[in-house]
């Protein structure tokens, strides 16, 4: 292997390479899209009993801190519902780059996964470096779920305080305490996304931390309170309802555990996903929808640039403003479209989900 071959490697583990591919036209996308919203021209829910695919996990812990260059650090919160580690993504601050609070996503990978291997997959670092913003990236540790899956499926995760929820608000707050300058974190714009066991988490945060995420992305994850155990988690994975009903608990036809909260959510699913059925995406949507002020759908189609068909559901407020959308990957699995080969559980070529989540989050107005 050639140096240069050597530095591409080297940069696409970090999730920094800039070759063409499925991210290709991610600044535009972006751009685009806020440009469009009148906002300037900028832009696996496996219980630990499921069949896992292994993954490689890849230490980026230590980046370069050259000048241009963002940062990955790694760190390790202590608190009462217990010990995680997480990764922080700091992007570089380059010349021209408006001051200010700047906004953050925190990314809650899938089962089997690492916060690198997730970093890598979905290049949300190199979406960072070109707009701005930090990074977070919660682990989950083998001694809490053998898969490294978040515990989504136990209702003591379900809620507030106590749980998994809590850590990963503790996070957010320990971030943002050693961010309170230079620049800081805006409080207004912080956002969470995930893939499979990690969508179903971030549903779960939007649900118990309102006030702390102002939007939500969820990539073949599951909606609001769909299992309370191993059994039931298997049978909301494959699209079933708990004691073999035709629905989710939470939806609209049994409020018992409805989602409440009217926080903005992105879906993403394809409808070839064996391992969490794309009705879960759907359920997702439902829950959004019941928890806002009657919105006005609309829908359209296209093609990905790698091929993939897809179908987007945009549900909109009186004013016009997007409170929830729903992309059907048409063809896709278990995996995270547009994603790149870097990482585990992605599909290159579908639409970039990384670059649509963070306009949809970026098009959200600041939490007052």
């Amino acid at each position: 292997m050639n140096i240069n071959d050597t530095i591409a490697k080297a940069l696409a583990q970090a999730g920094l390479h800039t070759r063409d591919g499925p991210l290709k036209g991610v600044t535009d996308t972006i751009r685009k899209a806020l440009a469009s919203a009148g906002l300037g021209g900028g832009p696996v829910g496996m219980p630990a009993d499921a069949d896992v695919i292994e993954v490689t996990a890849r230490d980026i812990s230590a980046q370069p801190t050259a000048p241009g260059v963002g940062q990955f650090l790694a760190r390790t919160l202590n608190h009462p519902a217990g010990v995680r580690d997480y990764k922080l993504y700091r992007p570089a601050v380059r010349a021209g780059t408006p001051g200010g609070p700047r906004p953050m996503v925190v990314m809650l990978h899938g089962c089997t996964q690492s916060a690198d291997d997730f970093a890598a997959g979905t290049q949300m670092n190199r979406l960072a470096d070109e707009h701005g913003f930090l990074v977070l990236y919660p682990e989950q540790s083998a001694s809490a779920n053998a898969s490294r899956c978040w515990n989504w499926f136990r209702p003591q995760d379900q809620v507030r305080e106590g749980g998994e929820p809590a850590l990963i608000a503790a996070m957010v707050r320990e971030v943002m305490s050693d961010h309170a300058t230079d620049p800081p974190v805006d409080p207004r714009r912080v956002f969470v996304a995930g893939l499979s066991a990690g969508a179903a988490m971030a549903v779960i945060l939007g649900e118990t931390w309102p006030d702390v995420f102002a939007a939500v992305g969820a990539h073949s994850g599951l909606p609001f309170a769909a299992a309370h155990d191993i059994p039931s988690a298997m049978a909301a994975m494959k699209g079933r309802g708990v004691m073999g009903r035709a629905h989710f608990p939470g939806t609209a036809d049994d409020p018992r555990r409805s989602a409440t909260q009217a926080v903005p959510t992105i879906v993403f699913h394809g409808d070839r996903d064996h391992t969490v059925q794309h009705s879960n995406g759907e359920h997702i949507t439902q829950q959004a929808r019941h928890a806002e002020q009657p919105l006005n759908a609309r829908s359209e189609t296209g093609t990905a640039a790698g091929g993939r068909r897809y179908t987007r559901e945009v549900h909109a407020d009186a004013a016009g403003r997007v409170r929830v959308e729903q992309w059907t990957v048409h063809g896709a699995g278990h995996a995270w479209s547009g994603g790149d080969a870097a990482g585990s559980y992605t599909d290159n070529a579908g639409p970039d989900a990384s670059a649509e989540m963070l306009r949809f989050f970026l098009a959200q107005p600041p939490r007052g």
